[in-house]
């Protein structure tokens, strides 16, 4: 679908019920790694203001900035299933054969498509206390793909404690200019 759709809008031959009904039954779990990171890309996309279109599912990178290409990642220490342990921090940074979903085709190459990444870790480690939607409990770190594949050439994954050796994380407020710093566009 390429249309924005509002929450109130009705769905068809559903006695009144929403398309925010229906996102608010899908989408609630927030600590589910799927939609923690969906929410993870929202986040970035506001940072940025550039949510005028849904996001596609799917396509080779999250996000397009000025012509340029965004992939965020996500994790957090806890999860929506019972835990003996926080969750190990965990990256994926892979090169792969990326999926152009205007052209549906894949790269005859596995490469890394964007321009930067933005790591999104959801920091809280107190379940009394969890809540996505509090934005102090996240921190982001930017990084640009030249430097991964300069770095860490044909490495899948990078873990936290790498990952805060080679930048400092950044809150909300300050990603914009870390990834327009990350991109050249300072």
């Amino acid at each position: 679908m390429s249309k924005k759709l509002h929450p109130s809008a009705i769905i068809p031959e559903l006695n009144g019920i929403t398309i925010g009904d229906f996102w608010a039954w899908a989408y609630s779990d927030t600590l589910n790694n799927r939609n923690r990171a969906i929410f993870a890309e929202f986040l970035v996309g506001t940072a940025l203001g550039i949510l005028d279109k849904p996001r596609v599912e799917w396509d080779a990178y999250d996000l397009l900035y000025r012509d340029k290409k965004i992939e965020v990642k996500a994790a957090g220490f806890l999860q929506s299933w019972q835990q003996n342990d926080l969750s190990a921090i965990r990256f994926d940074i892979e090169a792969k054969k990326a999926w152009d979903a205007t052209a549906n085709t894949y790269s005859v190459v596995p490469i890394r498509v964007s321009d930067c990444y933005v790591f999104c870790l959801h920091h809280e480690v107190d379940r009394k206390r969890v809540d996505v939607f509090d934005i102090a409990q996240w921190e982001f770190y930017v990084v640009g793909t030249e430097y991964i594949n300069q770095q860490f050439g044909q490495q899948k994954s990078i873990g936290l404690t790498l990952l805060r050796s080679i930048v400092n994380p950044v809150h909300y407020g300050d990603m914009k200019q870390a990834i327009d710093k990350s991109l050249g566009f300072e």
